[in-house]
């Protein structure tokens, strides 16, 4: 059963996208949307193309947020700070340049949230350039009791799994940065291959609302915090 927390999060989203402007500007009005991030480094950073789109026709859904398509975007784009929710994913190298660096930082330290999901392959590289982006913040792994397993759906052991890579469990980990998540790194589960649709890797129903279930978790989570 929802609890009242859960039934007034549709409000509390609307009410903080009316506020996103002040930061970030508006993709459209009343409009939330997630930025893919296009990275350097020959790694497929536009892997799993039908992913977000399914992923946003649901947070309109459950959350009543109204969403517009999704956008990509470069580190150094203008229009980067358009958007609260970047997203990056793919199964090979990551790199950012120092001044990318930078401006992801900046960004993050503005307000905005990194959602990564390793695809399978990412896992070294993205290790390695998101120290670049906070030196002094390790990744941490998030307990199951935190709050991003619980916004709308409860996983009380933590990420589901969804596509077997490295064996084990999936994990979740996190950045938090002057007392917030700006970070949140999804590894071993491949959540953005469950969003895809049904014909693309052929996943079983369950997992794949599993995954969708997951990832509206973390959107509400980063929208509400």
């Amino acid at each position: 059963m929802l609890t009242m927390r859960k039934l007034i999060l549709p409000a509390i989203l609307l009410l903080l996208l009316s506020f996103s402007a002040v930061t970030f500007g508006d993709p459209g009005p009343g409009e939330f949307t997630i930025a893919r991030l296009k990275y350097r480094g020959g790694g497929d950073w536009y892997t799993d193309p039908t992913s977000l789109p399914n992923l946003l026709e649901q947070v309109e859904q459950v959350l009543g947020v109204q969403t517009g398509e999704e956008v990509r975007v470069s580190p150094l784009d203008d229009h980067l700070f358009t958007y609260p929710f970047v997203y990056i994913t793919g199964h090979g190298k990551v790199k950012f340049s120092n001044e990318e660096a930078g401006r992801l930082r900046l960004y993050l330290e503005s307000g905005g949230f990194l959602w990564a999901d390793d695809c399978y392959g990412m896992d070294e590289y993205f290790r390695r350039e998101i120290r670049k982006v906070f030196p002094d913040d390790e990744l941490v792994e998030l307990p199951f009791d935190h709050e991003i397993y619980h916004m709308v759906y409860d996983f009380d052991s933590g990420l589901p799994k969804i596509h077997e890579h490295h064996g084990g469990p999936p994990h979740g980990y996190g950045i938090v940065h002057n007392g917030r998540l700006v970070v949140f790194y999804s590894y071993n589960t491949d959540i953005g291959c469950g969003l895809e649709d049904a014909e693309v890797h052929h996943d079983p129903p369950e997992k794949r609302e599993a995954a969708m279930r997951m990832a509206i978790n973390i959107v509400a989570y980063a929208l509400t915090h």
